[in-house]
């Protein structure tokens, strides 16, 4: 299926032709420019494209704030970013936005139709003298991470899966069919949860377990 492509950018000379060059291979269909970041949202919600192509200093509504809007929509399009700017900050403020895919203009026209067809197709892709500064970007932050910490560790794991049942609004005896245990061997289990939480009834215990992340 050939995607279908909306290009927001607001150099007219540019912007036209890179629809003119993307049209004349046949391999994607522009169905439509925007001039700034406020029009590409709107455009985008209008015309239903599979991938917008984004410049990132845009007058009314910057290509950041644009792509954070736009794939914050029902059934959003892919956000291929195609700027000037290759900095650090750029690159990950697109891809916390939303962005699945970065260029730096200057980028051949193989290389933005292969970037357009990967993002149609849910990948996310650099390009190469991007690629390898991301890689190493999440390398560094997996090295320091912490790893996340258990909720309640003085629980064990049984006591835990009954809490997260609790705050999911099971009651005793839905919790024993869905855990095969007995009805006495939940109500012992609850019991450990309230006294080790330090609630006094199962409201209190809920509200511990979903502050938590719990029952979700």
């Amino acid at each position: 299926m050939t995607p279908r492509v909306l290009i927001a950018d607001d150099h007219p000379v540019y912007r036209d032709g890179l629809s003119l060059m993307l049209s004349s291979t046949g391999e994607v269909e522009v169905v439509g420019t925007a001039r700034d970041g406020r029009e590409a949202v709107e455009r985008a919600g209008e015309l239903r494209p599979d991938v917008v192509v984004m410049d990132l200093q845009m007058p009314r509504l910057d290509g950041i704030e644009a792509t954070r809007r736009i794939v914050a929509g029902e059934s959003p399009p892919g956000v291929l970013v195609l700027t000037m700017h290759e900095d650090d900050e750029s690159v990950f403020a697109a891809m916390l936005a939303g962005a699945r895919g970065y260029l730096v203009k200057g980028a051949d026209q193989e290389e933005i139709l292969r970037a357009i067809t990967a993002v149609a197709h849910g990948e996310v892709i650099f390009g190469p003298a991007l690629a390898a500064r991301v890689t190493r970007y999440f390398t560094l932050l997996a090295g320091t991470r912490q790893p996340m910490e258990e909720p309640f560790p003085a629980l064990t794991a049984r006591e835990r899966e009954v809490l997260d049942l609790i705050a999911a609004g099971l009651s005793n005896p839905q919790i024993a069919a869905r855990l095969y245990l007995s009805p006495k061997t939940v109500r012992n289990n609850v019991s450990n949860v309230f006294a080790k939480l330090q609630v006094a009834d199962r409201a209190q215990a809920i509200v511990r377990a979903r502050e938590a992340g719990l029952g979700r």
